[in-house]
């Protein structure tokens, strides 16, 4: 099978919450083997298992240790291989499991937001040659130089998969999903939203950036950076599927193609003689309680103030609140806002970010920030107002 096509899919963990569902999604690559491709699948953990296992985490220890919570959210994804791989043996198809760290995901040191450094597929390439289907833990590596498993952060799957695929040289990237593609909306908020079929990079980049859960945008600069042909396709559809390219062809300027919004935003105040202070004592609070760095949204320095706009998942945002509570140079800042955000093709219109305004306040919902960046405008708007701005965005969309 040396010569056979590769096919690198990735599985996300609603795909494989419950052994009927693996034992489907098995089928399904043994049906893809078939078809005369060698296949490596980059599965997730169990529908809900990392959120139980950091719960669980939290449960023991108000600020768990980076190190030991790599070591316990990694099993998720080692359950799903090892399940997969067992489902794939007994459809007779030939099949072997491996971690990150056995499938040659080299990472830096960085524990719970580890980047990839390198890819060393030597035993994966043995295997397809082989004939096996090889089924990846995704999300995971390990440190060439500590030897310390790692993980990526959230939506790390997506990034093994996509960095599998290039140092495979891969035919293409399947990105499988529940859900029909890319939106230009949630459609959970925004039940009319529209498919979009074909999406350029830089697009989908910005997209994912601000909130739209389909990738993580990591994964998405990775693929454009190596190459990598990147597929997103509804699991149990054969023609539902987003084509990510890197030009979409006869698309207007300034088209918006879709509305994404942040959950939860905080914002925290550190005293500080200057913005570069500011972070020194912000990476250093970090260090010390054990804490990743964030999504960084903005920052300031105003008369002896440095403020930070910071997204996480709840569970780092809560933790980072707990660890504030007794600092005296570090406090949190308000209260907690959401992001909306239009993603534009070819770039923002001049015109847009005051049409957007002029939208939320005909619905009575007045942001109190807006961040601008070359394909999406962003608006801070309250928490509760989130979803009500979401809908009323979307009319933007549906105009252009």
């Amino acid at each position: 099978m040396r010569n056979y096509p590769i096919i690198v899919q990735k599985y996300g963990g609603v795909c494989l919450e419950t052994p009927a569902k693996i034992r489907a999604v098995a089928r399904s690559l043994a049906a893809l083997r078939g078809r005369g491709h060698r296949v490596v699948a980059i599965v997730s953990a169990m529908g809900k298992t990392t959120d139980q296992l950091i719960q669980m985490a939290y449960q023991v220890s108000p600020n768990p240790n980076r190190r030991e919570l790599d070591m316990l959210i990694t099993t998720g994804e080692r359950i799903s291989m090892s399940l997969m791989s067992m489902a794939l043996s007994d459809l007779g198809v030939p099949a072997i499991s491996f971690t990150g760290s056995q499938a040659g995901v080299m990472t830096d040191g960085s524990h719970s937001s580890a980047r990839i450094l390198d890819v060393r597929p030597i035993r994966v390439r043995e295997e397809l040659d082989r004939g096996r289907v090889v089924v990846l833990a995704g999300f995971q590596g390990v440190n060439p130089v500590t030897r310390e498993v790692t993980t990526l952060g959230r939506g790390g799957s997506d990034t093994t998969a996509v960095a599998m695929a290039a140092a495979l040289k891969a035919e293409r990237c399947e990105i499988i999903k529940e859900v029909d593609g890319i939106c230009s909306a949630d459609p959970r908020i925004v039940p009319d939203a529209k498919p979009l079929r074909r999406v350029d990079f830089a697009s989908l980049s910005e997209m994912c950036f601000w909130g739209a859960k389909i990738l993580h945008f990591r994964s998405v600069e990775l693929a454009q950076s190596q190459g990598v042909p990147l597929v997103l396709k509804q699991w149990g559809s054969v023609k539902h599927s987003t084509q990510v390219m890197k030009e979409v062809a006869g698309m207007e300027n300034g088209k918006v193609l879709a509305v994404n919004s942040m959950a939860r935003i905080e914002h925290v105040e550190i005293d500080s003689k200057d913005l570069n202070h500011g972070f020194e004592k912000f990476a250093q609070h970090l260090k010390q309680n054990s804490l990743s760095w964030p999504q960084l949204l903005a920052s300031s320095f105003i008369a002896g103030k440095t403020s930070m706009t910071v997204a996480c998942d709840s569970e780092w945002l809560d933790a980072l609140l707990r660890t504030l509570e007794p600092s005296k140079d570090l406090r949190r800042q308000g209260e907690a806002s959401s992001s909306v955000s239009l993603t534009c093709f070819g770039g923002v219109s001049s015109e847009l970010p005051f049409r957007a305004l002029q939208v939320l306040g005909h619905h009575g919902i007045v942001p109190d920030k807006y961040v601008l960046s070359p394909h999406s405008v962003s608006l801070f708007v309250p928490v509760e107002k989130r979803e009500a701005a979401v809908r009323a965005l979307h009319s933007l969309v549906q105009q252009t």
